[in-house]
């Protein structure tokens, strides 16, 4: 209002501008809510629906074909009983146990190395690390089975070459999670590799010059500048991590099946098999909204202690 009247002669082209300006503001108005509307649409179609198909589902004795009666909470009763579930939900818990954290520390050492400014030939590394991230889950658990074969897999291989004896790979239950967790691991570093080097990129170089001036060695600038800077980086990675490891099935099933027997099957192959092959939909499904709960409620865990690490930083 001062420059309209400040400025006369400038008015009617003032005026002309906003009055353009307003013109324009249906437009875009329009295109966000036709993306938004989009969004919606396919949240409700892929997550929103399919998940009150599932609550309702578990509350009936619906085997995936014919008819299907209401049972109320009768799936829930006997989940609650079901010493298969719980072992499912344990074996799916130390699994994410062990895979976060070496997921975690994986994807944050390729990162330091590709972003390290005396490091050679990082771009030859950007395409060897990210690699695996474009091998489907399949052949991932492929690779690793042919690897880690107990009568004719290379690492056994080279360990008898060296005088040793053959390891239980894959009849040995600690050993064939283990497995798991390292090709897994190896499998999804790549992208949140990408998450970190991200990050480390906006890392203030000054930061590492006055703790330089200061006398600080690499290890401490990694931990007092690095990691502080990437935490809320650190955060999303860990969440993600948690969620899709304790989602995981298809290179699982593809590497060992969940075996030794059912010695790791993990709570998606459960419901998988529960739903599937024991034609138990309604059950299964009552496995899925429990195990969803469980998810959620380790997401908002984290959440908060996120929330909390920012509260105390300020």
């Amino acid at each position: 209002m001062t420059t309209l009247t400040s400025a006369p002669s400038a008015g009617p082209e003032l005026r002309k501008e906003v009055s353009g300006r307003r013109r324009r503001r249906p437009k875009y108005r329009l295109a966000p809510a036709i993306l938004i509307a989009g969004a919606a649409i396919l949240f409700a179609l892929f997550f929103f629906w399919p998940g009150v198909l599932g609550l309702a589902y578990s509350l009936t004795d619906y085997r995936g074909y014919g008819d299907w009666d209401f049972v109320g909470l009768e799936n829930y009763r006997g989940l609650i009983g079901d010493p298969e579930f719980y072992r499912a939900l344990g074996r799916t818990m130390v699994y994410a146990l062990f895979s976060v954290p070496l997921g975690y520390a994986l994807a944050l050492a390729m990162a330091v190395t590709i972003t390290n400014p005396r490091a050679r030939g990082k771009t030859p590394a950007r395409i060897i690390f990210f690699l695996p991230w474009l091998v489907s889950p399949i052949v991932t658990g492929v690779i690793w089975r042919w690897m880690f074969g107990e009568n004719f897999g290379f690492v056994n291989y080279m360990i008898t070459s060296l005088g040793g004896e053959r390891l239980s790979w894959s009849t040995n239950a600690d050993l064939s999670l283990a497995v798991v967790v390292f090709a897994s691991a190896w499998a999804g570093a790549a992208f949140n590799m990408l998450l970190f080097i991200a990050a480390l990129s906006n890392v203030p170089i000054s930061l590492y010059e006055a703790a330089e001036l200061d006398g600080a060695g690499p290890w401490r600038k990694f931990r007092s500048i690095t990691l502080p800077s990437i935490a809320p980086t650190s955060v999303l990675v860990i969440l993600l991590l948690t969620l899709g490891q304790m989602k995981e099935f298809a290179m699982i099933q593809a590497l060992n099946g969940g075996g030794p027997g059912t010695a790791n099957r993990l709570m998606i192959q459960y419901i998988y098999e529960t739903g599937f092959e024991r034609a138990a939909m309604g059950y299964a499904s009552a496995a899925s909204m429990i195990f969803l709960v469980v998810l959620l409620a380790l997401a908002f865990i984290q959440l908060m202690v996120s929330r909390r690490g920012k509260a105390k930083a300020w």
